[in-house]
């Protein structure tokens, strides 16, 4: 095996990269801070109704909302005496058959089915006092209690999922690789909460039980891509330990598994962006969410999880 065929000479620009997932990072984690500090329930990201619990009704317009917009609807509720509204503007995939533009979607908190209807009828007296072609399409309600439950739900099914993981990587590798890998997952995560949390601040995206389905997702496919990469490198070290240092077994290994790693994940790309873009609206924080996953999975797996192994070896080796 010869280093000088190498594609990419990864390891020597390892520090650029540590450099560059700092940069991708940073922002998110910012904005997450500014939301724990600034948000009604202190979470890291907008909330959804599916574990805050709420009323949430979404009116199709046959024209685009100007964001400028929201401010004069907010006044008309209010004045209607439905107070504390959440206003979002949901963009559609326009198509020549159809009429509808945009969704205004309204979130209030949670009412009693005796009073749900009134509050309904005010909402909708509303919006139809700003678009008089409004038309209600879709309604849902999830009470306070079984918000609460989702979301200790939602925690609980990804700490069993990380903590299954880390006992794989521990069992399947050395003590180095392992945690490089689980420093890789949490970097992963991160950068995906850390863009949601600024989508929710800048657009108003709010996450929901499929944006929890999606890093899960997210999880599995980034830490199966950084199995890949770190079976080849162990394989090498068994051939080449003594031929070459670790820094070109690593270099040579991710170059081994580079075609394979960008192939896999062009094919699932290219499926979401499908989606994406020709889906269903409801669908699409959570495919934009996969799709960030992906993308930061396979980068991490080569650009951070493998030059974290080789870092550590490195600072081994020096104090050796």
């Amino acid at each position: 095996m010869e280093t000088n065929k190498h594609l990419i000479h990864v390891v020597k620009y390892k520090f650029i990269w540590f450099t560059l997932s700092a940069i991708l990072l940073i922002p998110g984690i910012i904005g997450m801070i500014y939301l724990s500090i600034n948000s009604d329930n202190h979470a890291p990201l907008n909330v959804g109704i599916d574990y805050t619990g709420g009323t949430v009704l979404q009116y199709a317009v046959d024209k685009k909302v100007e964001s400028e917009k929201l401010g004069t609807l907010r006044e008309a509720l209010n004045k209607n005496g439905v107070e504390n509204a959440s206003l979002q503007i949901i963009n559609v995939n326009e198509t020549s058959s159809s009429k509808t533009k945009d969704i205004i979607a309204v979130r209030t908190q949670f009412f009693d089915t005796d009073k749900a209807s009134e509050v309904e009828d005010k909402i909708t007296k509303s919006i139809k006092s700003q678009y008089s072609n409004a038309e209600l399409v879709s309604t849902s309600s999830i009470g306070p209690t079984l918000g609460k439950e989702l979301f200790k739900n939602a925690l609980i099914a990804l700490s069993l999922a990380c903590l299954g993981i880390v006992a794989y990587l521990t069992f399947r590798f050395q003590f180095d690789f392992a945690i490089a890998a689980i420093l890789a997952l949490i970097h992963d995560v991160l950068f995906i909460l850390g863009v949601f949390a600024l989508l929710g601040i800048f657009f108003g995206v709010q996450i929901d039980g499929l944006f929890v389905t999606a890093l899960l997702t997210v999880i599995g496919f980034s830490v199966h891509d950084t199995i890949v990469v770190f079976d080849r490198i162990r394989e090498n070290l068994r051939y080449y330990a003594k031929k070459m240092s670790f820094g070109e077994i690593v270099d040579a290994s991710v170059n081994q598994t580079l075609a394979r790693s960008i192939n896999t994940s062009l094919t699932t790309l290219i499926t979401l962006l499908a989606l994406y873009f020709f889906g269903g609206t409801t669908t699409k924080d959570f495919v934009l969410a996969m799709a960030l996953g992906i993308i930061i999975g396979t980068y991490s797996s080569i650009f951070f999880a493998s030059m974290l192994v080789d870092w550590w070896r490195e600072k081994k080796l020096v104090k050796a």
